[in-house]
This record gives C-alpha cells, structure tokens and sequence, in this order.
C-alpha cells in the first residue's frame, strides 16, 4: 500500500486487553489510512510502569490481528523518554511548565471546594505564587514537585471531523500536570511530543478525549507545531444508555473471540455502529474502508447491542466462502473437509469456534464420520427404507428419489415420513438439507444407521 501524507495512530496502554470500545478507535483510524493510502501506526503508551505489562503488549498486538488490521510503524513510550525530558526541558525555559506541591488529598479538598460553590474543579494555579523561598521550604520538608502546563487564557477552538465546531472556553481548563513528582511524564506531555514527531496527520479517539484535546492543542502550540485534525467517535452505551464500564470485561476481543464471533462482525459492527448504515455482512476490511467516512457518524452516543452483533456473526459466517472457511475447519480438527461440505451445513450452524462450534463438529460426523448406535423406532419402516435406498453414485436428486419412492410405497408423507429418515441419518430432529447431506453420507453408512448400527 502506498503511503500519502495520512498518519494516524492508534495508542493504547498495555494494562489490560483491547475493549470493544479501543477496538473501535483502533478500526476507526485502520480504516481512514486504508482509505487514503496513509500509515497506520501503533504505539503503546506503556509510560506507567506500575500497570503496564509484556504480556498486555503481546495481547493487544495478537487481539488488533485478529481482528485483521496491521501496521506500518510500532512504538513504545518507554524506549522515548529522553524525548519528553526534551520537551519539558523546552516548555520551562519559556516559563510554560511550573511545579506545585499539592498532594493528591489537598488537591482533592481544593475541588471539592470549588464545586460547593458552583464552580469547575479547575487548579487554582496557586503554585504560581510561591516564592523561591517558600519552594525552599516545601522541598526542606521532603516534598517533590509535579510540573504543571500553564494554559493560555484563550478559548480553546477546532472543526471536529465528527463532533463539527467545538469550543471550550480557556476558564473551563486546568493546567495539566505533565511530569509526576518522580520525573514520569504523562499522557498529556507524551502523547502530544509523539503526534509531533511521527507526524500524525489526524488523531481519530473517543469523545471522552474531547476535554484532552483542548488542553493538547495549546501544548502543540507551545512545542512550535499545528495540531493535527481531531475527530471524537460517539462513546459506546449498552440497551439501556448506560457506559459500557462495567461489562468490558465480557466485551473483550478476546471474550468475544472465544465465545465464537466472527472478526469481520465485529469489524463491520464497530465500523458501522452509529452511522445509521444497515447492519450487513461483508466480504473484506477493504469493503469497509472503501465505504468508510468519519462524517457519517452520529454525535450521540451509540447503543452497543451483543445480540445484534451475534446475529451480524453469523450472517458473516453463513457466506463465507469454502476457501476462507476450510483453514477455520482444519483448526478444528476437520482436516479433510471438502467444498461440497461446508456448502450443505454452513447455514445451519453458528460459529467456526467456541462453544457453539461443536455443532458443526456434529454435522462433521454426521457426514464423514461414526454416530453411536440408535435403535429406530419403527423398525419394519427402517426396512423398507434400507431396501428402497438407490444405488450410487448418489446426487443432489438422490434425496427426491427415495423420499418419492418410500412414500409410495408406505403411504406416508409429510413429518410421518421425512422425520424419521432425519433421526435415524443424523441424530437431529432439524438440520441441513437431506438432499444436500445424503450424497456425504452414502450408502453404506445410510443404510447401518437406519437399522439402528453405529456408522
């Protein structure tokens, strides 16, 4: 893929795996660089050493392949450091960053405060007033500045490729700590000297991020650079308008993934979700990003439904094509499967794995395998049924063939006739087309399971 000067980035912290939620912003941006030519990068803020892990950045990697997006460049923060110490560096020499000594409970009393009486939980920039002597004395009694970005008094304003025209008003802000009192730098800081750096063109992420952002575009502006173009994708509620917070846990990728959804579902759910396009299966993420325009999208919230999603998985399922399917067979044990077998039973099962993949492992045996004895249950109809039986080559007439010939001779017809011929072949009282079916079960194993033999 040829690369344009489209950048973008997709950012998580390795502290748990990817949500439905990341995983949307992480398609999000995929599919805007496919769209363009552009990069796709992926950089894992994994500045917090308390809870970012080895094993979180494998899991986030394995979880963005499966579901089918790569990348052009991969970052980490922690191999960056001196980068940030640069940008601080840079930011106090033009009196831009500042250190306070508040601790983490006085901060705390001092918002609670302000909103007694009815006003934003902003810093009240009293750091700035202390005297060199007075930062003596804080440091003498064993305390350690954090460092503070000091904001512009000036509205903060960007044309939002989803959300339009946003405005923030410089009093709704407060100055963003962006160094730790133990020197680590923070999201604020990193992510702006990055974005930078690697020469984001667009930074694509949820609207929880709408605050950041303005805070961000007056630190790129300190650093001596334009920010990139924002674009703040509708958060994800469940059924009732609540945040999806508490089920993240069962709306992980790898939850789903061992539950049995498809990743084209979800890819094309997680696209799709919010912009009002019908909920259709699709062939390829290429299909996805030929369509795919940020303008589409809803600014309000959008309503994450797991059944839909589950229906949306197995419509995908039901067309894919034999050549996709088979490696998914042979990763579950069904090596020798051929065309003819996947075109008979694919629409009647529900997944290629997990759980409910065991049903497909049935119609398997059914066709090529052993079904344990079962006695019929009118034996003198098993008979004839075992006598009128074609000879082979069987076909897709063979089914129309017998079923004709028994009920001439038995009389019978409808449920009386085609319900038991069901049972005794495969053990299920509904399933895939007999037609289909019969020519890979053939004779011989047709014939032992109507007397009730185990075949």
């Amino acid at each position: 893929m040829s690369v344009s000067a489209t950048r973008v980035r997709f950012a998580p912290s390795p502290t748990g795996r990817l949500h439905v939620g990341n995983a949307r912003a992480a398609l999000a941006n995929w599919l805007f660089a496919r769209k363009a030519g552009g990069a796709f990068i992926l950089r894992l803020d994994d500045t917090d050493r308390e809870r970012s892990t080895e094993e979180f950045a494998r899991g986030i990697e394995e979880d963005l392949a499966w579901l089918g997006l790569d990348w052009h460049e991969h970052l980490k923060q922690s191999d960056r450091l001196p980068r940030y110490a640069e940008a601080a560096e840079r930011l106090q020499e033009k009196g831009l960053l500042y250190p306070g000594y508040e601790t983490e409970e006085e901060l705390q009393l001092q918002r609670a405060a302000q909103r007694r009486r009815g006003l934003p939980p902003r810093y009240d920039r009293s750091a700035l007033r202390l005297t060199p002597a007075d930062r003596a004395r804080l440091e003498g009694e064993g305390r350690r500045p954090h460092w503070r970005f000091k904001l512009p008094d000036e509205e903060a304003a960007w044309a939002d490729l989803v959300q339009g025209d946003k405005r923030i008003p410089g009093g709704e802000l407060s100055d963003p700590v962006l160094l730790r009192s133990d020197g680590q730098p923070l999201y604020t800081l990193t992510s702006v000297v990055d974005d930078i750096e690697i020469q984001i063109s667009h930074v694509i992420r949820g609207a929880d991020h709408i605050t950041n952002t303005a805070v961000q575009i007056a630190l790129f502006r300190a650093l001596g650079a334009e920010p990139p173009v924002f674009a703040h994708l509708p958060l994800l509620v469940d059924a009732e308008g609540h945040g999806l917070s508490k089920r993240l846990g069962s709306l992980s990728l790898e939850s789903l993934r061992t539950e049995g959804i498809e990743p084209l579902a979800i890819a094309a759910y997680l696209a799709r979700l919010g912009t009002g396009d019908p909920m259709e299966p699709v062939e390829s993420l290429d299909e996805l990003a030929t369509g795919f325009d940020l303008t589409r999208y809803s600014r309000a919230p959008a309503r994450f439904d797991p059944e839909e999603l589950k229906r949306l998985s197995i419509a995908t399922m039901h067309r894919m094509p034999f050549e996709r399917a088979a490696p998914r067979l042979a990763a579950l044990g069904i090596a020798n499967a051929r065309p003819e077998f996947w075109d008979a039973v694919r629409e009647n099962v529900e997944a290629l794995s997990g759980p409910k993949s065991a049903e497909l492992l049935h119609w398997h045996r059914v066709c090529h395998g052993t079904l344990p004895a079962q006695a019929p249950a009118d034996p003198a109809f098993a008979e004839q049924a075992v006598a009128l039986l074609p000879p082979e080559p069987w076909d897709g007439e063979t089914w129309a063939r017998w079923s004709e010939a028994l009920k001439r001779a038995t009389g019978r017809k409808g449920r009386a006739l085609f319900e038991p011929l069901r049972l005794a072949l495969t053990q299920r009282s509904h399933g895939p087309e007999l037609r289909n079916l019969l020519p890979l079960i053939g004779h011989a194993r047709a014939a032992a399971r109507l007397r009730g033999e185990p075949a």
